[in-house]
């Protein structure tokens, strides 16, 4: 690897600042300390700074040489709603929240990318470093873009980029087109007739109407999607009743839908809707569909990808960027700045094998030997997009 030596040298103190930040987790649009903590920290490299965007947000900007061209680099901030269960010195302080996705390393990287580039200025035009809240289910990414992020802080591109648990230290997944998954949220409320259990005749069942549509979406992925395009249908809840021998008036299903792109989202929405209301006038009951599309599918452009992986390689070497991944069913809310700019979002290994775990887990922590790589390759994305002489 051919890591920055200026980062390099100043890895124990990154250290310090990420386990900080994962001893002092602080959930969507309440990152006060975090805010806080990176303003303070963009100041003293010299760097002056905005609050205030979206709640809690943070831009940082810095401009080097005679160039006008911008670029935007986005880190996460915000911790989940998740108690921990680590042993180490610096596990959650705060009970039931905790730094789980890793977003406490991705604020670091970008922070000593940041310090190195205010020492260097090795670029030529304008560096926006974005710090974004609340990418945990609130979309704190659209409240920045649509409280005016880039009207704020023009940029020709954007960059993002998350840990990935079981890929191995040192190497990057990059991908052009579809990243990631749009995330859709359902609720169907069924409205029958209660009655006594030993009576179902006189009620109409709610529990073997939510049943009877559990059953029939699992066909809308499998016969109604094109199998080339990917997509996904999970009732995750199904809520009713309070005793065992009462059929209740009411049942609750709620899950999740994704899908690659918008033609597929609308698919999956008409599809259930027939089924819920179909289903439920069959039996001579009533059912309501609550459909809302949080996150769009995350797409990344082909040039800045290109460059994206480009920087990858430049620090840990051609073989150890991986092309040819699998895109995620997962979704990340950065999908809403690259609906409005050109950019790409990529994965750093977080380690595999013994002793690693996925993100969202009590046991999982940001690993640390990711911190110089991650910054090294802030840094460098920014000198080679925007190059002096360029």
């Amino acid at each position: 690897m051919k890591l920055i030596d200026e980062i390099v040298a100043n890895k124990a103190q990154l250290t310090a600042w990420r386990r900080d930040l994962h001893a002092h987790p602080e959930t969507a649009f309440e990152e006060h300390r975090t805010a806080q903590f990176v303003a303070e920290k963009l100041e003293s490299f010299g760097i002056p700074v905005h609050r205030g965007l979206a709640k809690t947000g943070v831009v940082g900007t810095l401009k080097a040489g005679t160039g006008n061209r911008a670029i935007g680099l986005r880190a996460d901030m915000d911790a989940l709603d998740l108690h921990e269960l680590n042993g180490f010195a610096h596990k959650s302080k705060h009970e039931g929240k905790m730094h789980g996705c890793g977003h406490d390393g991705h604020t670091t990287m970008l922070l000593g990318a940041a310090q190195y580039l205010a020492q260097s200025r090795n670029f030529d035009g304008i560096v926006h470093f974005i710090f974004q809240p609340a990418e945990e289910n609130l979309a704190g990414g659209k409240v920045m873009v649509d409280e005016g992020l880039f009207r704020l802080f023009p940029c020709e591109a954007v960059f993002g980029m998350h840990n990935m648990p079981g890929y191995d230290i040192g190497s990057f997944g990059v991908k052009a087109g579809p990243m990631m998954a749009s995330a859709d949220m359902f609720w169907i409320k069924i409205r029958g007739k209660g009655a006594h259990g030993a009576y179902p005749h006189q009620g109409i069942d709610p529990v073997a109407i939510g049943a009877e549509i559990v059953l029939a979406a699992q066909h809308i992925v499998g016969r109604n999607v094109n199998p080339q395009q990917p997509a996904v249908v999970s009732i995750c809840q199904f809520s009713a009743g309070h005793t065992t021998n009462v059929i209740p008036e009411d049942a609750m299903l709620a899950g999740t839908a994704r899908a690659f792109s918008p033609e597929v989202q609308d698919l999956i929405e008409n599809r259930l809707r027939q089924i819920v209301t179909g289903i439920a006038a069959s039996h001579g009951a009533v059912a309501e569909l609550d459909y809302q599309r949080r996150y769009p599918p995350t797409i990344n452009t082909v040039d800045e990808t290109e460059l994206a992986a480009r920087a990858a390689a430049d620090i840990v070497g051609e073989a150890n960027v991986l092309r040819n991944i699998v895109p995620s069913m997962g979704a990340e809310d950065f999908a809403w700045m690259l609906r409005e700019k050109p950019g790409s979002y990529v994965w750093i290994g977080n380690g595999a094998g013994e002793g690693s775990c996925m993100i969202h887990n009590p046991h999982y922590d940001f690993n640390d030997e990711a911190i110089t790589i991650g910054a090294s390759y802030w840094a460098r994305l920014a000198e080679m997009a925007l190059p002096v002489g360029g």
